[in-house]
């Protein structure tokens, strides 16, 4: 999706669409491909909201569809509180959740802003989004780069700077020969591995696996640390060999396709998000299965594990260009965009790490433009950005 139309779907949802704003949309979404779209993207907004997860759900997007189709003539009002920005890509309103509330029906978005002064924003200089690129290392301990206009193959694997894609090779040898993919703060990589699983891997992340698998020996790779996505190839197709995830806490056993794990060097837990399938997570003292939409955490300190039902789209966002945040506190918040932004964030006022937030943003967003959305709320009083540091006021 082109950022002109993703801002165009912002309008809409937000009631600021023109009449030729809606002409736009309705003849695009025409095309059952980019109906599709449409739907994928007011699903990860509107699971922030209004709970996507329920049986309503699908009649929510079908509902928006009809009315876009039928309101090409309507004008909608600028929202008169100019909450949401459309800067150079989609802002989906995060807002504070202290002065957020959901009216009776799902498609209006009410907000109420404290009348305060507009403080003073101080901007030195600009903060650009990440990008795809990721560190090879091959069986032989060299590194290769991977980024933009940059391509590298060998007889087993190719990239074109945004993908590395393995082919597969009947390994009935003993040995098995590791290579790593480390993608570095301000990155994100894909991988296909040789045995057909797919492998979306987050800012400061790091996978290890082989490049090939042993025939009917169970396929194991390890999340070293960070985040990854994983569309797993089934058993079926590999003679009956398991898959496992293996990081140093955990292993995880998967008997259905697609999850989430989440295991980074400076936080505490260690969270498991089941999106479609069934896996067994385990260690040396606990067992636990779990079901779609459950996430399992793990406490590193006391090792102890809690099985919750989540929203799989608030915490799959990322892989489909969004950061979806839902009554996050702005600390956290943070930590997720100084990955992906590069940056560090410091707080002179330590009380502004607690308050919450709810929002989705495009990756694509700019730093600048998220930090006055977050302004505009007057729960901050300025900003000032130093080189690669974010200080918060």
């Amino acid at each position: 999706m082109n950022k002109k139309i993703e801002k165009l779907i912002v309008k809409y949802v937000t009631k600021s669409a023109t009449a030729s704003d809606l002409d736009i949309l309705s003849k695009w979404i025409e095309k059952p491909d980019n109906e599709k779209v449409f739907k994928d993207y007011v699903q990860i907004h509107y699971a922030i909201n209004y709970g996507m997860n329920n049986p309503e759900a699908k009649k929510t997007i079908e509902k928006l569809l009809s009315k876009i189709r039928k309101e090409k003539t309507l004008v909608y009002k600028l929202n008169r509180f100019n909450v949401f920005k459309y800067a150079a890509a989609i802002i989906v309103g995060i807002l504070a959740t202290t002065y957020f509330f959901k009216s009776s029906t799902s498609e209006d978005l009410k907000v109420i802003t404290p009348k305060t002064e507009t403080p003073l924003t101080i901007v030195k200089n600009s903060i650009e989004e990440g990008m795809d690129k990721a560190i090879l290392t091959l069986e032989d301990g060299s590194n290769i780069a991977l980024e933009k206009d940059k391509t590298f193959k060998t007889n087993r694997v190719t990239s074109n700077g945004k993908k590395l894609i393995y082919t597969e090779e009947k390994n009935n040898k003993l040995e098995i020969k590791y290579n790593y993919l480390t993608i570095p703060t301000g990155g994100q990589f894909y991988v296909k591995l040789s045995d057909g699983t797919e492998v979306w891997l987050n800012s400061e992340s790091q996978l290890k696996y082989p490049v090939s698998f042993i025939k009917g020996e169970p396929r194991k790779v390890e999340l070293v640390y960070g985040e990854a996505y994983f569309d797993v190839s089934p058993s079926t197709n590999h003679n009956g060999a398991k898959f496992k995830v293996i990081n140093q806490n955990q292993e995880v056993e998967v008997f259905g396709t697609e999850f989430n794990i989440k295991a980074y060097k400076d936080e505490g837990n260690v969270y498991t998000t089941l999106v479609e399938g069934k896996v067994v997570i385990s260690n040396s003292s606990f067992k636990q299965n779990l079901l779609p939409n459950q996430q399992s955490i793990l406490n590193l300190k006391n090792k102890e594990i809690t099985i919750n039902t989540i929203d799989v789209y608030s915490e799959t966002a990322w892989i489909k260009g969004f950061f979806s945040f839902k009554s996050k506190s702005l600390k956290d918040i943070m930590i997720v965009l100084s990955r992906w932004y590069d940056v560090k964030v410091v707080f002179e006022n330590l009380e502004l790490e607690k308050v919450k937030f709810n929002g989705v943003l495009s990756k694509n967003d700019n730093m600048e433009d998220i930090l006055e959305t977050i302004k505009n709320t007057n729960f901050i009083k300025a900003y000032e950005i130093k080189n690669k540091q974010i200080i918060i006021k």
